[in-house]
């Protein structure tokens, strides 16, 4: 032991001790004592901490919770209501009694929570839709634009910059590598530059070049690429143009090869020549590395499974497609030595063969596979002869005698009297084919046919054609009385054997039979189905439905039929005997109409329409004292009627019976005055000229029907007539003070001013009007002709972008403004129209016209056909389609667009109207009118 050493070091230090507190020390803590200082995401030291507590801020959160739990029990803590904020208990034991309390608050919290629970989740929902009314997410705010996104084609995404390109211009759009040919002079000029010759060997000056004396060398009987010269020696020039015709040489004599040698004329065919270029060139679409994984995929599918079918088809035509056809052939025949009982492979290799190698393998199929349809078809479609065929197709049913398929192809190529007697043998063989029965009937007598029927309605009690066809059958012999008892029968008989009655299905049979000319039938079976499962309520509309499905598909007897039908069903329904008598009127006779008509009035005598029906076919046969006879009824049944009043009085005026209309407009106007009453009046003295009388007549009209704004234009009409323009701009301003919505009248007053030169007048009556009448396209219009027609076409220009604003979809503004561009700028106007105004008939005339003016004849037709089609009572559209046929149609072509007018009979339109309504052309039918609007059309346009 070291004595020098202290007794103390080492050791414990004793309790209480404070280094040098003895000589007046004090002690102090630095950094270094207590450690660095700590955040609260720091972990602790300790590593092995339970979760919570792993890190600073958790150990104070404790340490914090530890504090709290003294508890203040002051009595500023105090509530009346709630007591203490915490627990007085909370430090004492927490017993079983405790836990049962607890639970049972717990449960009536949640019960109440419950309660409430739907209430607050909508109060919450409402203030969170509220926030994000207020406050949207930006997701939000652009959804609109996103939803744009979608129009956005691939070109434009794909041309749409990327964002923050640094690089130049030169790096952006790099500039393809050009090559150049190389000049010939580039090729000399080397050539001479390496050339080492310094004499000239006179075995080349004496045999030229390259040519050499012996008949083994490089002579050539052609002047081919070996001529003398192409390489002059000792100069090192070549000479390019020899070069060229060499080449022509040679091909030259290639093409010789294949000529004919004693006419030559070539023997190479042109097509047949490309179709070999073609057929070197690979069809297939795909990279050739996927070819290559392809095979040997599929190399691997044959290895592991070489009995799956499938595998040996899809490499063969893999091959076949990749152009490889005899490795196709070598690999299906391969898979038929495989899958010897795979019909799939035997097909495709027989595909895949020439024909006579074809047959062989159809051949050895057969012995595989003695029972396969498909096979036997196959056999019968390689063979040529007629005998042949029919030879593999019988050979055939002595193996498969069950195959409706085969009987069909065996019976297909027989004549009428062997192919009865071969369908009596395969409908012994296949006695539930129905198609084989209906076809022995149909080659047999009537009486051999009815038995025919009545054996396979036993084999098959549950086919309804078998049924429909006997039906047939007795209507083509005459015994219509037994079609109704068939069709009825058969619908008992099939519900006996638990078929179910599919209505859709027995229509289309109907129809089927309306196509072959059984009337009869189709009738019967249009009667039998009708109302089969159809609610009450629905039988009226499903019809009418039918109806108009039958028509469509021009089952023009079936259609009669259902509407037959409903009219037994609702005598009284005026609109279905009013369908009824349309469908009569355009696809029937003038009797049939007549016929139906007279039992609609006498179920409907109220309807008016039906009545008037019926006098106008009697007068256009020119049955004129029917038609009266029939108004005379009419009457009776409807007196005072304003519409029979005026049929009538058109009767009378059209068949220059003026006196006899003259008495029943005074009867109709005493017994039942209106307005239109009184302008009749008013219109029959004046196309007969009798001014004073109109003018009479038009005062005491406007006396009791001053709203009226027909009266007051007729009234400025006839005074405008007479050159009384202040009387007539008179009768317009009084006019429009009583109708001021009345377009028409607006319309007169302003061109009368401009008649009379007081342009500037006309144009404050068009603003003042459209100021009355906003959004009103036909004074919009008129504004902008008013300017042209003035020479203003800015300002036309400028009005018709207005107009446009105000009425985006008026299509009689687009139709003006697609000619109110320049030429070139029609075609992209006429686009905006029809998006704007897809179905409207005047922009459809604008687009027709256009390529009318372009002298695209064919399209402009269809336009004029569309037109006319969406919009039949638009008269200037067929004025402008029958002049159009004048100048570019045939003559077949003229009348068809003539009676197609007609039968339509227009009633609308700015020059028909200008035409028809003109006193002059009072009493013009449909086909003058046509004739003058069309004549009046300058296609300056």
């Amino acid at each position: 032991m070291n004595k020098k050493k202290k007794p103390f070091l080492g050791m414990p230090a004793p309790l209480g001790y404070v280094p040098g507190l003895g000589r007046g020390a004090t002690g102090f803590t630095t950094r270094s004592d207590i450690g660095p200082a700590r955040d609260a995401n720091d972990p602790v030291d300790d590593r092995h901490a339970p979760p919570g507590k792993r890190t600073v801020g958790d150990q104070m959160k404790k340490n914090q919770a530890a504090d709290d739990d003294d508890e203040d029990l002051n009595d500023t803590n105090y509530d009346e209501f709630n007591g203490y904020a915490g627990s007085l208990f909370s430090s004492g034991p927490y017993e079983k009694d405790d836990e049962e309390a607890d639970a049972i608050y717990a449960a009536l919290d949640k019960r109440m929570d419950e309660r409430r629970k739907e209430r607050r989740e909508q109060r919450e929902k409402e203030e969170i839709e509220k926030y994000r009314m207020e406050r949207p997410k930006i997701q939000q705010q652009f959804s609109d634009l996103k939803r744009k996104l979608a129009e956005v084609t691939e070109e434009e995404w794909l041309s749409i910059p990327e964002v923050g390109d640094a690089r130049n211009k030169r790096q952006r759009n790099p500039r393809y590598e050009k090559l150049t040919p190389v000049p010939d002079s580039f090729f000399a000029k080397h050539l001479q530059t390496g050339e080492n010759h310094t004499s000239v060997d006179p075995r080349q000056t004496q045999f030229g070049g390259l040519n050499t004396p012996y008949p083994g060398g490089l002579n050539t009987p052609y002047p081919g690429g070996m001529t003398p010269g192409l390489m002059t020696p000792g100069t090192g020039e070549l000479d390019m143009r020899k070069i060229g015709q060499a080449r022509n040489t040679l091909m030259d004599m290639r093409l010789s090869q294949v000529s004919d040698s004693v006419s030559g004329q070539t023997v190479v065919d042109p097509k047949g020549y490309l179709t070999d270029l073609n057929s070197m060139i690979p069809t297939h679409g795909g990279d050739i590395n996927d070819i290559k994984k392809a095979r040997l995929l599929l190399k691997s599918v044959r290895e592991t499974n070489p009995h799956h079918p499938p595998a040996w088809i899809a490499s063969a035509r893999l091959e076949e497609v990749t152009g490889k056809l005899q490795v196709a052939r070598n690999l299906i025949m391969k898979g038929t030595e495989m899958c010897p009982k795979s019909e799939d492979v035997w097909l495709e290799a027989a595909r895949l063969q020439p024909g006579d190698t074809a047959k062989a393998v159809v051949a050895q199929a057969v012995r595989h596979l003695p029972q396969s349809v498909r096979i036997y078809i196959r056999a019968a479609e390689l063979e040529t002869d007629i005998r042949a065929k029919k030879r593999v197709l019988r050979k055939a049913l002595e193996h498969v005698p069950n195959s409706v398929r085969l009987w069909k192809a065996a019976v297909e190529l027989e004549e009428p009297e062997d192919a009865r007697i071969m369908l009596s043998r395969a409908v012994e063989c296949c006695p539930t084919s129905v198609e084989l029965w209906l076809a022995l009937a149909r080659l047999e007598t009537y009486e051999n046919a009815r038995k025919v029927l009545n054996k396979a309605r036993e084999n098959i009690p549950t086919d309804r054609h078998i049924w429909i066809t006997a039906a047939k059958l007795e209507e083509a012999n005459g015994n219509t009385q037994m079609v109704e008892k068939i069709i009825d029968r058969a619908i008992t008989s099939l519900r006996a054997n638990g078929v179910e009655i599919n209505r859709e299905q027995w229509i289309q049979d109907a129809e089927e039979c309306d196509r072959a000319g059984s009337v009869a039938t189709c009738q019967a079976a249009v009667r039998a189905v009708i109302g089969i499962g159809i609610e009450e309520e629905d039988r009226k509309h499903t019809w009418m439905e039918d109806a108009d499905s039958c028509v469509a598909h021009n089952a023009l007897e079936c259609a009669r039929a259902i509407y037959a039908y409903a009219l037994q069903v609702f005598p009284s329904k005026k609109s279905v005997w009013l369908r009824a008598a349309y469908f009569e009127k355009n696809h029937g006779t003038r009797e049939s109409l007549e016929a139906l008509l007279q039992r609609a009035v006498a179920h409907c005598p109220k309807a008016e329409v039906l009545w008037l029906m019926g006098a106008k076919s009697k007068w256009l046969a020119g049955d004129v004292p029917a038609a009266r006879s029939i108004l005379a009824l009419a009457f009776q049944a409807n007196p005072n009627s304003e519409e029979i009043w005026l049929a009538a009085v058109k009767l009378e005026s059209e068949n220059d019976e003026y006196e006899r209309a003259r008495r029943l407009l005074a009867k109709a106007r005493s017994s039942a005055p209106t307005a239109r009453v009184f302008m009749k009046s008013v219109k029959l003295e004046w196309v007969q000229d009798n001014i004073r009388a109109a003018q009479d007549l038009c005062e005491e009209a406007l006396r009791h029907y001053e709203d009226f704004p027909k009266l007051w234009m007729m009234k400025g009409q006839i005074e405008e007539q007479k050159e009384m323009m202040e009387n007539a701009r008179e009768a317009y301003n009084q006019g429009l003070k009583k109708c001021p919505h009345s377009t028409p009248l607006w319309l007169l007053l302003s061109r009368l001013e401009e008649k009379v030169g007081q342009l500037t007048r006309a144009r404050a009556i068009l603003e003042k009007s459209r100021l009355k009448n906003p959004k009103n396209p036909g004074l919009w219009l008129e504004s902008v002709r008013l300017e042209y027609r003035a020479g203003l076409k800015n300002i036309a220009n400028t009005l018709m972008a207005k107009a446009l604003q105000e009425c985006p979809n008026s299509g009689i503004l687009w139709s003006e403004a697609i000619f109110l561009e320049a030429r070139p700028q029609r075609r992209t106007k006429s686009v905006d129209a029809l998006k704007k105004c897809e179905h409207d008939p005047h922009v459809l005339l604008a687009v027709a016209k256009l390529f009318w003016s372009q002298r695209k004849i064919t399209k402009a037709r269809e336009w004029f056909h569309r037109t006319v089609k969406i919009d039949s009572d638009l008269g200037d559209a067929w004025a402008f389609f029958y002049k159009f046929e004048l100048q570019h149609g045939t003559e077949e072509q003229q009348e068809e667009v003539r009676k197609r007018c007609e039968s339509a009979e227009p009633r609308h339109g700015e020059l028909w109207c200008a035409v028809s309504k003109d006193i002059a052309n009072w009493q013009k039918k449909i086909g003058d009118i046509l004739r003058l609007v069309a004549g009046r059309i300058r296609n300056a346009f």
